[in-house]
């Protein structure tokens, strides 16, 4: 079975596989947003003997979510003909990477963030040892980070915080000396359970 057969059947099992679509939604935790805006995040999966998935690591300077690892992405502009063509051009905008070259296999579950945003995650499959240039106005480094490592239960922990005066838990994965968390390892966490992964 192929690396794209694979992902393929992940994106057809359904809520039945007990996701935890809600462990890092925080819908619940907005109260004064009437309307979230859209966003997308492309997870690309390096087709390899041992796939991999790429990160970028956010510069300490920007106003939101500064020095945090995450997947190419952000917000859908009114441009953009769907959540998949926005998470391809912020990924060649981030990190030059050529949308001919990532294969789409189709979107995951969305989740909702507290600071407003609904986003969408695209799966796709890319060539191993791409030239990617990271753009430093929006992207301090780029990584890949072996996917069965991501999906394995055993590296990711369950945390506490308090956000907003209010508590809620996230996931969290160390990868050398990249910290994986929130939204980013709740994606994870989900598509390891439609992946259906096992140690």
């Amino acid at each position: 079975m192929t690396l794209r057969d694979q992902l393929e059947r992940a994106l057809v099992r359904g809520h039945e596989n007990d996701l935890d679509h809600l462990l890092y939604n925080e819908r619940d935790h907005i109260d004064d947003l009437k309307i979230l805006r859209d966003a997308a995040v492309l997870i690309a999966v390096t087709d390899r003997p041992d796939p991999g998935v790429i990160f970028v690591q956010r510069p300490q300077h920007m106003r939101n979510h500064p020095g945090q690892v995450a997947f190419p992405g952000g917000k859908i502009d009114p441009g953009d003909r769907d959540p998949i063509d926005a998470a391809l051009r912020e990924a060649h905008e981030e990190v030059a990477l050529d949308r001919n070259h990532v294969d789409i296999i189709g979107m995951t579950d969305s989740f909702q963030s507290g600071s407003g945003y609904n986003i969408q995650p695209v799966l796709g499959v890319i060539p191993p040892d791409l030239p990617f240039v990271a753009d430093p106005t929006e992207v301090e480094s780029w990584f890949e980070a072996p996917l069965d490592f991501l999906l394995d239960p055993k590296n990711r922990k369950v945390h506490e915080g308090t956000w907003n005066g209010r508590k809620r838990h996230y996931y969290e994965i160390y990868w050398q000396d990249y910290r994986i968390w929130g939204i980013t390892a709740g994606i994870l966490n989900n598509l390891g359970k439609r992946l259906g992964w096992e140690p």
